[in-house]
């Protein structure tokens, strides 16, 4: 890993390795970039922006997120619970989070906006006014996460149980109300 910030440039179509990484960027933008297998440990992404990027088989480990937008990535099963949780803030659009990992984050006000987090992690995450905007949360887990104010409205798939989270005037559409009952096996028509 490059020890050097990398201030204000725009990479496009860029394979990084992890030998090609460097430690810190600051206001970058990564237009499909290539950051399969790479190890991003340590390495600090402050307010950068990654458009059609590919993060298969990524570790990350005290990795930073600080104000960054993933639009239209790939990012199955990255384990964000890794990452740094200092000053994290993300937000997703149009990306694919199966299998991702969010587990114990601190993630009030996240936007994940036509997402795929198939199979996701969100055991006891702080999901405090996110929204899931068009999102498929098929198979995801929500066990002692905080969704007040969450916005739901939108998402299909979702299995939640209210007794098991705080969903304090989390928002719901009428027919996404199944997601809350599923426990109970009603046949709702």
């Amino acid at each position: 890993m490059n020890h050097q910030i990398i201030d204000n440039q725009e990479f496009n179509g860029t394979q990084f390795t992890s030998d090609s990484i460097s430690s810190e960027y600051e206001v970058c933008s990564f237009i499909n970039c290539d950051f399969s297998s790479v190890n991003l440990t340590e390495v600090t992404f402050e307010e950068c922006e990654f458009i059609g990027c590919n993060f298969t088989n990524v570790i990350i480990k005290k990795t930073g997120f600080k104000d960054v937008l993933f639009t239209e990535c790939k990012l199955m099963g990255m384990h964000f619970s890794n990452a740094n949780p200092f000053l994290l803030e993300m937000s997703f659009d149009t990306c694919q989070l199966d299998y991702a990992s969010f587990y114990q984050l601190k993630l009030a006000k996240t936007r994940f906006n036509k997402c795929s987090l198939k199979e996701a992690d969100f055991v006891e995450t702080d999901l405090n006014n996110a929204v899931f905007d068009e999102c498929d949360l098929y198979g995801s887990t929500f066990e002692q996460s905080d969704l007040t104010n969450a916005d739901f409205r939108t998402a299909k798939n979702y299995n939640l149980d209210p007794d098991l989270n705080t969903m304090t005037k989390a928002k719901f559409s009428v027919q996404g109300l199944a997601g809350l009952l599923d426990k109970h096996r009603l046949d709702i028509k």
